[in-house]
């Protein structure tokens, strides 16, 4: 499985939508992605990806597009 194919798949798994949803997607843009939301996807990033987001990335992981950009910054291309 791809480092995409992970991180759609959380989206995915997390947020109940489909994939042809995410592109665009936004935070607060479906019910499911709210602030308890937004800290589960986060986690499960961390997770996955075995990584540590900072507290200012997580402020600012703002849209799916977005993620994408603040994990190059821990070395996962996606």
């Amino acid at each position: 499985m791809t480092n995409l194919e992970r991180y759609n798949q959380l989206f995915v798994r997390d947020l109940k939508i489909k994939e042809e949803a995410l592109s665009g997607l936004k935070y607060r843009g479906t019910q499911l992605w709210d602030s308890l939301g937004h800290m589960e996807l986060i986690s499960d990033l961390e997770e996955v990806f075995d990584i540590h987001i900072s507290t200012a990335d997580v402020m600012d992981f703002s849209s799916y597009e977005k993620g994408k950009e603040i994990m190059k910054k821990y070395g996962v291309a996606i």
